[in-house]
């Protein structure tokens, strides 16, 4: 692979863009990676890319940075002086070079804002002098050897790129919401409400989601006036992320995962990952007495004047219905966003590799050991889909050093994906 777009410049770009010029710096071949993004390095994390207002705190430690675990297995040589050259890329690193390490020790460590992080990227995108291009892509089309990527540019103009591999990140859109009402806020227009000081005053609010977007939203509604906040999620009540050794060593190491059942597995992610708040802000919302949680999926919005009914379906036991003056919509991203970029041929391709039609399910048991849907060629990587098949940090912040390996690591001439993937793995644990 000659060169590897990728859409979103977010923490996976800047750990495969940072660990390529670390394989360059000690003489290993390496693919040009472009980043195409439509705003700035770190978008997501702040207030203007509609997933924050830039002012909450990370739910993941920040020294799980683009580096971490720093246990490299991206060559069969050179790994110990990667990982030597990745820590010139670290949040410690950021934090020295800025004067500010040791009084981050002394505070005990704390997350950062989301803002401060997007400058953390941001520092390391101009560490590796990452090679960005500020636009949207429009459409991904095969080619006879790679991809070929429209890119409309600030200004309306567009430009292609072709590449060999094209890696997606990203959550997607932030407008969406279950519907059209002005008491009705998807996830971007309630953090843009929340920036400019508007958030509707409510007597009783609903929050629909039950994972770290919805837990931010919470936050921060728990600052504004309501008398009564209800978060409605399928789950049985709001769980708290694992943080013990036990659950943290399955999202940093990733050879373990092999080991586990596909039932095991998505009992490890629904458990841990989906569907969970991070433990400060259940800490934060334990003395709310205004917040409570409904069970349930919303199958049905109707207005009744300037009230929303929601309908709440529950497999074991009948629907019901509960009015509310304010709802956010904070279910998160579509993990199909990113179908939209594809022109009828890439379509068509990724229905021969995974199976008509396509889904959610089919395509992450199709994700191999590189991240990529395995049988399609040129090659297309999806992490954020990657959890089930190949271990639960690859979608998240959890191992951003593991999940640049697995896309940089080239397939040897010769060697199928299967062999190429188990004689990795005894090379991961060779190495620890």
């Amino acid at each position: 692979m000659e060169t590897l777009l990728v859409v979103g410049a977010g923490p996976k770009a800047l750990a495969v863009a940072a660990k390529a010029a670390a394989m360059r710096a000690v003489g290993l071949p390496a693919p040009r990676v472009i980043v195409v993004e439509a705003q700035a390095v770190g978008g997501n994390w702040l207030a203007s890319g509609g997933w924050t207002d830039g002012n909450h705190r990370l739910g993941t430690s920040p020294e799980k940075d683009v580096g971490f675990p720093y246990r490299s297995n991206v060559a069969r040589t050179h790994n110990h002086e990667i990982n030597a050259k990745m820590i010139a890329y670290s949040w410690s690193s950021f934090l020295i070079e800025h004067g500010t390490y040791s009084e981050w020790i002394d505070r005990g460590r704390p997350s950062p804002q989301h803002h401060f992080w997007a400058r953390y990227l941001q520092w390391v995108a101009q560490k590796v002098q990452l090679d960005l291009v500020i636009g949207t892509v429009r459409t991904i089309s095969p080619t006879t050897s790679g991809w070929e990527s429209t890119v409309e540019l600030p200004g309306g103009t567009s430009t292609i790129i072709e590449s060999d591999g094209v890696l997606i990140t990203g959550p997607g859109f932030s407008g969406k919401a279950i519907g059209k009402h002005p008491r009705i806020l998807s996830i971007a227009e309630f953090w843009d409400l929340a920036g400019r000081r508007k958030i509707p005053l409510s007597s009783r609010a609903a929050v629909i989601g039950g994972g770290e977007t919805a837990g931010s939203a919470l936050d921060e509604l728990s600052r504004h006036d309501a008398m009564a906040i209800s978060v409605i999620s399928p789950m049985a009540t709001l769980y708290t992320r694992g943080e013990s050794f036990f659950e943290n060593t399955l999202f940093s190491d990733p050879s373990k995962w092999a080991t586990l059942s596909k039932d095991e597995r998505r009992d490890v992610i629904r458990r841990t990952d989906r569907g969970v708040f991070s433990v400060r802000v259940q800490e934060s919302l334990l003395g709310d007495a205004r917040v409570h949680h409904l069970q349930g999926r919303v199958v049905g919005v109707e207005e009744r004047g300037d009230l929303i009914e929601l309908t709440l379906h529950n497999e074991s036991r009948s629907e019901q219905t509960h009015a509310f003056d304010l709802v956010i919509d904070a279910t998160g991203g579509q993990p199909l966003w990113f179908l939209d970029l594809f022109d009828p041929a890439a379509v068509d391709m990724l229905e021969l590799a995974v199976g008509w039609p396509i889904t959610q399910e089919r395509i992450e048991s199709a994700i191999g050991y590189d991240l990529a849907i395995e049988g399609l060629s040129p090659k297309l990587y999806l992490p954020n889909l990657a959890g089930v098949a190949q271990g639960p940090g690859f979608p998240n912040l959890s191992c951003l050093g593991a999940l640049s390996d697995r896309i940089l690591r080239p397939v040897p001439a010769g060697r199928g994906a299967k062999d190429y993937a188990q004689n990795a793995q005894v090379e991961e644990l060779r190495i620890r």
